[in-house]
């Protein structure tokens, strides 16, 4: 925060005594700021705004669709192509090129208008005093120097330093991690005090949850806290995402095979005494050929449904790649307050003098009297009020006291019927000096005495206060020997990280006696900001598909601790690092023993928003594929730093969604293993097609390349290997990418992040099904022209149905190891059958429609011919079956070998330091 103006350098509003703060910002808090201060000061600081993320635009998303090296290879063919003459082979690859961007770009552009309606919030307004006047203003006018009248409710527009602060408390979740309200006063504190220790502040996007006070501003825009994380947040570089490396490093293979290819076939067939320029040609066909044209779209197709089925459950996806980039994840670092919680208190336990009661794990009211006694004491000394979610009117108050009512809500204890039996007439509000609150009510019939004296407070001062504690049976003396065992229970409680309210009572007949004397204590209450009822099972399921899960959070190492373990955030002991531990860690300096021992941590406790940036840098350089996810504006920079920022829409903040690739819609953590299972199908599913469809290209370019090296005719001409390529590849291909998954698939480790989408079992897979299909086809054009004594012609369209139908049974080649012979993963895909079905279709059109049939240059080679197509088209399938018979297939090698480096364990992973 910077300095106040007018004072020496090192003096910081927090630091100062609060007249000296209103001094140095030249105000005079009973009368405020007039109208031309105001008009002096926004024209040196500004409006009170964040600077907002210009949205995207349609050109850029558009140009974004088109930086694929595949597509400039497939548009240097067209240009080609249309040198040549060949405009009918260049339309048809332009065609491609725009259908593939049309897709991605209105596919991402629906996401990021969803995204950017999901940002869009109210005007906020604020109470001030200017001109000696209370009013009402948009928040966007306050200045520094103004004064802000603040009441329960209110969320917070500005960075405050207090002048009065009456029982004050604020929710700064979003901007520490701390689940409970902080107390606030206005005495100054330690120059090097950090946010969650500043208690005569108030900062801008958190809320003020009980009491009242004034302010002055110190902090507008983007010099407030919020707005200092924000800028942060721009400077952390957005990473690329995995699937976008590795087709970047398959466009580049290909580029390179591709020229080799044509260059190779150039030269030999100049060799060979053919024209340059007829083999420029038959090099364009090659390239044609070797670049599968229908990569792109089937990759962009199978990203979009993927994008579109994680929207029906919940989880928003604002970039194409970032759906695969999930089943990457190898470890998520998670959040706590509001992500694994619910942010909001709960009652979890009740401690009484030789018993204990847990709410949510008895399914009715334990038969103890002290129970209902407490629940009672609850309801009528607390001043919050639970809402109606039936009016969308939400629950306001002191948490505390709104879990005091849910409790006794659950045990069908409500508070009309008990304010109608025990009608107040007093109440003591809370007093910062005793640490106490009373209510005093009049007794319903059949209870002793006038008036019953209910108090809850803080522990220490209640037992205190009081000279009984209730046994079943009746008070008995609290003697010393009790009071000790009551300060070790609530000494080990708040070891556990659960914060106690301390329940006591008394009865009078007088309802004007010192309401904090002669105390029967009742019991302690003792809150936790529950665990999301769906996180343990997310938990398990995330284990089990060995992704790690670490927390990083703001609030106390207890209270973080005591969540990680009903979580089941580890297998083994629980491992926790506070921010004080981290507060100069670098990690390319830090010695190996302590990155060891960080990336081994399991909770990370009371961390500052650039310790979190800080931590991604260091996960990610282990080698890991980091998923952050978060709610609030102190996650923003890491949410933008990591592989994949995933914010919730709920209670997620504006900062932390624009931050994200994700927005949870419904705040469940299964939602985020739901969309990791999702990822890991696609990447899957992406990794089957492009098998299938390199073997088929890979096929095309030996059938011509082989035979004009033989020289032979070509086997195929230009446009028919276009026509391939875009009809009769392409749906198959769309149907593998549109295969549902197992479920099994969570059960397997993540893969390695170096691992590329085809590696040496993928190649070895497509040189083997490529051979068979060259074989067959090269098999039925030598057939065609030697036996069948058929015109060139006529065997080349011999040569085009082998090669076609060859490819369309290729497709049962490329299913994983787990499934039968006949019933698998692509048998049981009804658009596999569909895609085969109009293939089928396509190829019949372009045999015997006269027009397409004259374009792509295609003679009915009669029955014999087309016989001995069908029956050579049969031989891969065969082959390749047989194959899959003894598991030769890349899952299987893959298992066999050993696990690669830098495979995700639950502890860490084991990397090489280079």
């Amino acid at each position: 925060m910077a300095p106040v103006t007018g004072t020496a350098p090192d003096a910081l509003p927090f630091a100062l005594p609060a007249a000296d703060v209103a001094a140095a910002l030249a105000c005079n808090p009973t009368r405020g700021l007039n109208a031309a201060e105001v008009a002096a000061r926004r024209a040196r600081h500004g409006r009170n705004q964040l600077r907002a993320q210009k949205p995207q635009s349609a050109l850029l998303l558009l140009v974004h669709q088109f930086r694929s090296i595949i597509i400039w290879l497939l548009a240097m063919a067209a240009g080609l192509s249309f040198a040549f003459g060949d405009i009918p082979e260049g339309l048809a690859i332009l065609v491609v090129i725009l259908f593939n961007g049309a897709i991605g770009f209105f596919t991402e552009l629906r996401a990021v208008r969803s995204m950017e309606a999901l940002l869009r919030i109210a005007e906020v307004r604020t109470l001030v005093r200017r001109d000696g006047r209370v009013r009402r203003i948009d928040a966007r006018a306050l200045v520094p120097g103004d004064i802000v009248i603040l009441d329960a409710g209110d969320i917070v527009t500005a960075d405050l330093r207090l002048l009065q602060a009456s029982n004050l408390q604020s929710d700064e979740s979003i901007l520490t991690g701390e689940s409970l309200p902080v107390s606030k006063s206005i005495d100054p504190v330690a120059p090097e005090a950090g946010i969650p220790d500043r208690h005569n502040m108030v900062f801008k996007g958190t809320a003020i949850t009980r009491g009242a006070g004034e302010a002055i501003v110190v902090a507008t825009g983007m010099t407030t806290e919020i707005g200092q994380i924000s800028a942060l947040t721009e400077t952390a570089e957005a990473e690329i995402s995995p699937l976008e490396r590795r087709l970047d490093r398959l466009g580049h293979r290909l580029v390179w095979l591709t020229l080799a290819l044509a260059a190779l076939m150039i030269a030999a067939g100049v060799l060979r005494g053919h024209a340059l320029i007829d083999m420029i040609r038959t090099g364009t066909a090659l390239a044609v050929a070797a670049v599968p044209e229908g990569l792109p779209i089937v990759a962009t197709l199978c990203l979009a449904r993927g994008m579109w089925r994680m929207a029906a459950h919940n989880a928003l996806i604002t970039r194409l790649s970032s759906v695969e980039t999930l089943g990457a994840t190898t470890l998520i670092l998670t959040d706590k307050t509001g992500t694994l919680t619910e942010n909001k208190m709960a009652a979890v336990r009740y401690l009484f003098e030789g018993a204990e009661v847990r709410p949510a794990k008895n399914a009715a009211a334990p038969a103890d009297d002290r129970f209902d006694l407490a629940l009672r004491i609850g309801v009528l000394c607390n001043n919050a009020e639970t809402g109606n979610p039936a009016t969308g009117d939400s629950a306001s108050g002191e948490p505390m006291e709104v879990a005091l009512l849910h409790a006794a809500q659950a045990a069908a204890m409500t508070r009309a019927k008990l304010e109608r039996d025990f009608p107040q007439v007093a109440e003591h509000a809370f007093d910062p000096e005793h640490k106490m609150m009373a209510s005093v009510n009049r007794a319903a019939d059949g209870d002793r005495g006038g008036f019953i004296y209910a108090i809850k407070g803080a522990p220490e001062a209640v037992i205190e206060a009081c000279d009984t504690h209730l046994l079943p049976d009746g008070p008995a003396p609290l003697d010393g020997p009790a009071r000790q065992e009551w300060a070790a229970r609530q000494s080990a409680a708040a070891r556990e990280g659960l914060r106690l309210l301390a329940l006591a009572i008394k009865h009078s007949e007088i309802p004007d006696e010192n309401p904090y004397q002669g105390l029967t204590l009742v019991g302690l209450v003792c809150f936790l900001d529950p665990l999301r009822a769906d996180v343990p099972d997310a938990i398990r399921a995330s284990l089990a598909a060995g992704v790690r899960v670490a927390m990083i959070t703001g609030d106390h190492a207890d209270t973080a601790a005591t969540i990680a373990r009903d979580a089941g955030l580890t297998l083994g002991d629980l491992t926790v690092i506070e921010g004080d531990d981290l507060r100069d860690f670098d990690p390319d300096t830090a010695d190996f023993a302590l990155r060891d021992r960080v990336l081994a941590a399991d909770v990370f406790a009371r961390v500052a928003p650039e310790t979190k940036l800080t931590l991604v840098r260091l996960f990610q350089q282990a080698g890991h594929v980091v998923a952050m996810t978060g709610d609030g504006v102190n996650d923003a920079p890491a949410l933008k730093k990591s592989d994949i920022g995933i914010a919730m829409g709920k209670r997620g903040t504006q900062v932390a969604r624009e931050a994200a690739d994700v927005v949870l819609k419904d705040d469940a953590f299964g939602t985020l293993i739901e969309a990791m299972w999702q990822g890991r199908v696609i990447f899957d599913n992406i990794r089957k097609f492009v098998v299938y469809l390199m073997s088929c290209n890979v096929s095309e370019v030996l059938v011509v390349g082989i035979a004009v090296g033989a020289g032979l005719p070509a086997p195929l001409l230009p446009l028919q290997i276009l026509f391939l390529n875009l009809v009769t590849d392409v749906f198959p291909a769309f149907a593998l990418g549109l295969g549902k998954g197992d479920r099994a698939i969570m059960s397997r480790p993540p893969r390695d992040p170096k691992e590329p989408i085809a590696g040496r079992p993928e190649w070895a897979l497509i040189g083997v099904l490529s051979l068979l299909i060259t074989g067959a086809t090269l098999s039925g054009f030598a057939l065609a022209l030697y036996w069948l004594r058929l015109e060139t012609g006529q065997a080349i369209t011999v040569a085009f149905v082998t090669l076609a139908l060859a490819q369309l049974w290729n497709v049962f080649n490329v299913r994983g190891d787990s499934g039968r012979q006949l019933v698998n993963d692509v048998t049981g895909n009804p658009y596999i059958w569909a895609a085969l079905a109009l293939c089928a279709g396509l190829l019949a059109l372009a045999l015997w429609l006269p027009s397409l049939s004259a374009l792509l240059d295609l003679p009915d080679p009669g029955l014999p011919g087309l016989g001995l197509a069908a029956a050579l088209s049969l031989v891969p399938l065969i082959a390749g079956q047989i194959l899959l018979l003894f598991n030769l297939t890349p899952e299987h090698d893959r298992e066999q070998g050993t696990q690669p480096s830098g495979r995700a364990s639950l502890r860490g992973r084991d990397v090489e330091r280079g």
